[in-house]
Order: structure tokens, then sequence, then C-alpha cells
């Protein structure tokens, strides 16, 4: 990357931020950006938030047994999503990223099947819900072990390196992953080799039951890049135009063979850990209420406002299509029925051995 074409410093004392709480553009350079990409970038987090709305009635009707809510991280996601060279970069998410694979393009229909444990799902209802992947579009599956993830990144990153294929792995993680050995270990290691490695925290500022304060004396996790000798990038990510602008240098940064950085995103997360916590415990409804003041949505709305790209009746029909979408979506999900019980045989080997073919014979004689 030429040096005229870099726009962000790594370590601000600030979170870099493009677009102000009342939607104004406050960057030293015009976006550039043409107004179908504009509101694309709304339509994909209206998308995302709609899908969470829909994951917490699945959980609440009985129909799945897992969600980890992603409500407050859709700037973030989004700006990830439209910053990577969809199917030929790769992504390493984690379980909170569900607005992150839809808008790279996994199907709706999978996303629910995955989430349903059905027969909708490529993974045949062997993984946790919440837990997607995609061999197509280069999405590696979900790993429910915290920052577990994070070394195959590492390597798969210093393998694009050594065969110069132009790609970059691009590694997601929340602030509680910070806090794993496997963190250290995997972006050490990245940093260590150059790889095109792009680690990314989504940092809402719970771990779980956690608050960050708890967790790290660092003044920030963007700060912590400086142990690795690589960059470290503090973001706004509330601000999907500046989550997109960062992700997009630093992929492109690492493409050039720059090496790996990290990047902060701050998001809130406006429901709890899982659907197994109840944030009630340990977070005040007053701190919650006071967190959905300042909503992605709410102030990227306010920006189109400005730019003359938004409407009301726009973002009616927009809600209700999507709406449509999704519905449609789910529902062709909930029709696929179960996984065929002796489907647990394949994809273990490449050639089946004789006591797994022996176990698959006696499972078929007793279904029958």
């Amino acid at each position: 990357m030429v040096q005229e074409k870099i726009r962000f410093q790594p370590f601000s004392g600030e979170p870099i931020r493009l677009v102000d709480e009342q939607g104004h553009w406050v960057a030293s350079f015009e976006h550039g950006l043409p107004p179908e990409q504009l509101r694309r970038f709304y339509r994909d987090m209206l998308a995302a938030r709609i899908l969470d709305e829909k994951l917490v009635i699945l959980i609440r009707t009985g129909k799945t047994s897992f969600i980890a809510p992603h409500a407050g991280h859709e700037a973030a996601q989004v700006g990830i999503a439209h910053a990577l060279r969809k199917g030929h970069d790769w992504l390493f998410p984690y379980y909170r990223d569900m607005g992150l694979v839809m808008t790279l393009g996994v199907p709706l229909v999978e996303i629910f099947g995955q989430t349903l444990g059905n027969a909708a799902d490529p993974a045949k209802g062997r993984q946790m819900p919440s837990h997607p992947g995609s061999k197509k579009l280069n999405i590696f599956t979900v790993c429910s072990a915290i920052a577990s993830h994070i070394p195959p990144a590492a390597g798969a990153a210093i393998s694009m390196k050594f065969r110069r294929s132009g790609q970059v792995a691009v590694c997601t993680f929340g602030d509680g992953a910070t806090s794993e050995g496997d963190w250290h270990a995997g972006i050490n290691f990245a940093a260590v080799q150059g790889a095109p490695a792009v680690f990314v925290c989504e940092n809402n500022r719970y771990a779980i039951s956690v608050n960050i304060s708890k967790q790290t004396a660092s003044e920030n996790i963007a700060v912590k890049a400086h142990a690795y000798g690589i960059p470290g990038y503090h973001v706004d990510g509330l601000d999907v135009l500046a989550s997109y602008f960062v992700m997009q240098e630093v992929i492109e940064r690492a493409r050039a063979g720059h090496g790996a950085c990290l990047v902060e995103l701050v998001v809130n997360r406006f429901g709890a850990h899982s659907s197994a916590d109840d944030d009630s415990r340990y977070r005040s409804r007053e701190e919650l209420a006071a967190e959905r003041q300042h909503d992605p949505l709410v102030r990227y709305q306010r920006f189109l406002e400005k730019q003359g790209l938004w409407d009301a009746n726009w973002a009616n029909e927009l809600k209700l299509e999507i709406s449509k979408e999704l519905e449609a979506a789910l529902q062709e999900a909930l029709q696929a029925g179960e996984p065929d019980p002796l489907e647990m045989f394949d994809d273990v080997f490449a050639a089946r051995p004789w006591h797994l073919e022996e176990q698959r014979q006696l499972l078929a004689e007793e279904l029958r």
C-alpha cells in the first residue's frame, strides 16, 4: 500500500470515527461512496437486526437450544463484510457473527437450518446452533471454545503468504477471547511470520458476565498490538463507515505484504451474552438503557437523512421486504425435517472404515 492512501494511524487516543452521533460526516476526507452502496449498508444492518429478532423468537418458542444475540454489533459486522473480497479472502468468525455471515452471503435457509440443527443445515445438525460456516464462501466453521480459532487463522494466513495467493485471513472474536492463551499465541505467530492476517475484536466490554475492567488493565484492546510489533486500530464500531473504511485499509495493507494487524471495534451488546445468560445479574437496566441510546442503526439513519438517502416510507418498505425474506427462509428451513440418522457416519473419513460401515449397517437395521 502506498503511503498516500493511508488514512488511519494506529494507536489513536480516541476511537476512530467518521460519522458522529448526530449523523454528521466528521472525517477529513470525502467518503466517495455511491448512493446505492450507502443504502446497501443500511439494508444489511437492518437485515442483521431483524435476523437477531427472529433468532430470539426461535429460542423463546423452543425451536432452538442456543443463540448469541448480536444486536448492537451490526455496524461493525456489516463494515467487516463489505471490506472483504467475498469468496476469495477467508473469514474466521465467532458465535456472535450471524449478521456478518449473512451479509457475506450465507443463504438464509442455511442460517436457519444451522440454528434449528435440521436437514437444511449443511453441517447436518452436528454443530451447536449459532456456529455457521461456509466452504463456498471461505468461512471457517465457528468454534465453541473461546479463541480456539485464532491459531488456525494465523496458520491459514501464513500459508497464504507462502503460496502468494493474494488472500487475507480476517479473524473476529469478542473481548473475552483476549484473555485466552490461544489469542496471544496465534497473534504472536502471525506477527512474527508477517502473515496477511487481520485480527478483529468486537469489543462489547462484557466477556459473558465479566466487565472488561476485570479482564485487562490495558487502556483498550488495540494497544495490546504493541507487544507483538504490529499496528493496533481503536475504532468506533457503532459507526458503519468507520468500520468499513478502517477494515478496507488494513485488509489491503495485509494483502500488500505489510503483515498482520489488530483492530478493535468498540460496540454495544443490547442482549444477554447468550440465551443461557441472565445479564440483569451483572449489568444494570439503567446502563443498558443508556447504551440503547447509541444505536448504530439510528446513527447511520441520521447520516443517510442528511445525504437525502433515507425517508420513513423507504425504510418501512425495506423492513417489510426483509421480514418477508427472512420468514420465507425460516419456513423453508422448518420444512426440511430432521437429518437422516445414517448421515452421522458420513464425512468422518475419506473412505469409511470397516468398523463404521458395520455400525452403520446395524443402525440401518434398527431403523427398519
